[in-house]
């Protein structure tokens, strides 16, 4: 099955807003923002076709919520995964006890001598349950879930984060709280 072409402009737009605004001519603001104007006017100088109906047709339907309107539409934002520094505006949340993150085995080592980073990212991001951690492991490789003991780690003072699109968020995660599924 081929990628549709609405797949490939969400894979564009996830590049604008989490990491190169520039690849369409445009900035965000401090939160991440773009004006939804000039996105669709960068993205269609850039040499794709899109328009509003479109645009709103991809965050509608974008199955891991990738992104945001502001109330009346005019701002647009990706909802976390930025490589770049933006403040999201981020809401603190006591997390569940255990929360969970996939990764590739090729990767495994590394991660339980070292913890985990946000390597290119402004976050780690965690996931609620292990069926989506699989997902997100098979996305680089033979998928691993580790399981995160996150409520000793915000006992201990670590700061959590939930995301608009259900995505926990943390600095880093040591490896003595983590434990192989």
């Amino acid at each position: 099955m081929g990628v549709s072409k609405t797949d490939k402009l969400s894979v564009f737009i996830s590049l604008i807003l989490r990491h190169q605004p520039g690849a369409a001519g445009i900035r965000l603001d401090e939160h991440g923002w773009a004006d939804v104007s000039e996105l669709i006017a960068g993205i269609n100088a850039a040499g794709r076709t899109i328009d509003m109906e479109i645009l709103e047709e991809i965050v509608r339907t974008d199955e891991k919520g990738r992104y945001s309107f502001n109330e009346d539409k005019t701002l647009i934002r990706a909802n976390q995964g930025h490589s770049i520094p933006v403040d999201v505006e981020l809401q603190e949340k006591m997390p569940p006890e255990f929360l969970y993150h996939g990764t590739a085995e090729r990767f495994l080592e590394s991660i339980l001598a070292q913890g985990l980073k946000p390597m290119s990212r402004l976050y780690v991001h965690l996931s609620k349950d292990t069926e989506t951690a699989v997902k997100v492991g098979k996305r680089h490789g033979k998928p691993v879930v580790l399981k995160v003991h996150s409520g000793e780690m915000h006992r201990a003072g670590f700061k959590f984060y939930l995301s608009e699109n259900g995505v926990w968020l943390v600095s880093h995660v040591p490896e003595n709280y983590l434990e192989q599924v």
